[in-house]
């Protein structure tokens, strides 16, 4: 079986609120999806936004961000009454005003909201009240990393004596944040597989220093005796960044990790198995091995390769979490024994036509199996029409020559590629939503190794633009049988 996927963070969807939410735009977009014969919706990280806004710099892997809350469905439920239109018509997120804008209707929800059986069998969940205080305290302290907090509160995780009955009513308002999150979002979800779709989500490997992640789980990472990162993670140079990058994510204690029965990654996947219906991770080759920069380099290029514990890991993962399908982000420069791990376990890997399309090759599909996902392009890349723009003239000549032989005549460069990576034999194909669109540099969504505006911050103003490209998707997508 062979599907066809659709790559757009549930942030860049059309909103009268300034960001993309689990509202009503998202429900028109699984049923434009199902009509397109998509039948997999792939995502970003929906975690709350760390440092830059990153998806991948998270305050924690489990917590939502409220963001995401359909302030619609909120006075559906009668929990506000009118709301505003807010950067209704914008292409561009500015988080910190969305932000704003949101708390205000979000604590006259919280005002009106009445605790339900539902809500206190969440609640009840471990890393729900814990996530409350953390980020109660956090924002307590002038969203200061906890490793900067005053030792009392710092020590509350461990030993429970700093007395926080005085932040009562804003950890019941965060807990409510969360419940809400994840009711907003399992109804979706639910509605998007009642339609046939699946939904692809995201974890990055790593977690950020400023988490509830690491602040719980202290003895799991390798932390110096001020609770900072002692060494930190990244990547050497390559096909994204000549001086590699530099993450700061603090890396996994992976001895003590053991000991545990690598309960942290057991717990984290099994929570994203009910989020989601496929995992993606992030960064899969740190499984294999790592790149180790010590804390006080400024730059990635004094790191070393550190070897991981990926196969007893994913035995344990793959015994006690059977059911929850991952696919391995396996791009790069990697040693053989990165794709011997994915193998041995099965995994989907990943192939992006923009880091392996060349025109004077025969077949540029040689490389192709049929248990991957073939990707137009990513997040981290420029959209296909940027790429092949950027590309010499005579390169460029090349490429519509190589693709006009096989037979890809669309009147869109962007949507050439689309159909030559849904005719693979690659058992899921996704493209961006930026690419059914062709738009080119002005739709990228990241560039790794740069920081703040404007990773992260595009959106679309409307469905129009989509819509009048959907038929010519759908009929790419008949086309290639998937």
């Amino acid at each position: 079986m062979r599907d066809a996927g659709v790559l757009l963070p549930v942030s860049a969807l059309p909103s009268r609120h300034g960001i993309g939410d689990f509202g009503k735009s998202s429900y028109e977009f699984v049923k434009k999806l199902k009509e397109s014969g998509v039948k997999i919706w792939q995502i970003l990280p929906l975690n709350p936004l760390g440092f830059g806004n990153s998806p991948y710099q998270p305050y924690s892997s489990y917590a939502g961000d409220e963001l995401y809350i359909s302030l619609e469905l909120l006075k559906e439920e009668g929990l506000i009454r009118e709301i505003k239109d807010f950067r209704k018509d914008e292409t561009r997120i500015d988080y910190q005003a969305v932000r704003s804008f949101k708390e205000g209707y979000l604590r006259e929800a919280f005002d009106a909201f009445r605790p339900t059986e539902d809500y206190e069998e969440f609640r009840r969940r471990d890393w729900v009240y814990k996530y409350a205080v953390f980020i109660t305290l956090k924002k307590a302290n002038n969203l200061r990393c906890w490793n900067e907090w005053p030792k009392e509160q710092r020590e509350w995780i461990r030993d429970r004596k700093f007395n926080i009955e005085p932040y009562k009513n804003e950890i019941r308002y965060e807990i409510f944040l969360q419940y809400i999150f994840y009711k907003q979002w399992m109804a979706l979800k639910k509605s998007a597989n009642q339609a046939g779709i699946k939904i692809m989500g995201d974890i990055p490997i790593y977690v950020g220093i400023d988490s509830l992640d690491v602040w719980d789980n202290q003895e799991c990472f390798l932390l110096d005796l001020e609770c900072r990162p002692a060494f930190i993670a990244g990547v050497p140079p390559d096909y994204f960044s000549e001086s590699g990058q530099r993450w700061g994510n603090p890396i996994y204690n992976w001895d003590f990790i053991k000991t545990r029965g690598f309960d942290l990654w057991v717990n984290r996947l099994s929570y994203a198995g009910e989020l989601f219906d496929i995992v993606r991770i992030d960064h899969f080759r740190g499984f294999d091995t790592y790149w180790k920069i010590p804390a006080s380099c400024p730059t990635a290029v004094e790191g070393e390769w550190v070897e991981a514990p990926g196969y007893e890991l994913f035995e344990i993962l793959s015994e006690k979490l059977p059911d929850v399908e991952i696919v391995a982000e396996d791009l790069g420069d990697l040693r053989p024994e990165v794709l011997k791990l994915r193998d041995h376990f099965g995994l989907k890997g990943m192939k992006v036509v923009q880091f392996t399309f060349d025109p004077n090759e025969k077949n540029n599909n040689f490389q192709d199996r049929e248990n991957m996902i073939i990707y137009t392009g990513t997040h981290d890349n420029q959209t296909i029409r940027g790429w092949y723009e950027s590309q010499k003239l005579l390169r460029r000549l090349a490429i519509r020559l190589y693709l006009w032989r096989k037979g890809y005549r669309q009147n869109m460069i962007s949507h050439r590629f689309i159909a030559y990576a849904l005719d693979s034999i690659a058992a899921v194909a996704v493209v961006p939503i930026q690419d059914i669109m062709g738009l080119g540099d002005e739709g990228r969504l990241n560039t790794p190794g740069t920081l703040g505006s404007p990773n992260w911050e595009w959106k679309l103003a409307d469905f129009r633009e989509l819509d009048r490209n959907l038929p010519q998707l759908k009929k790419m997508v008949v086309a290639s049988g998937r």
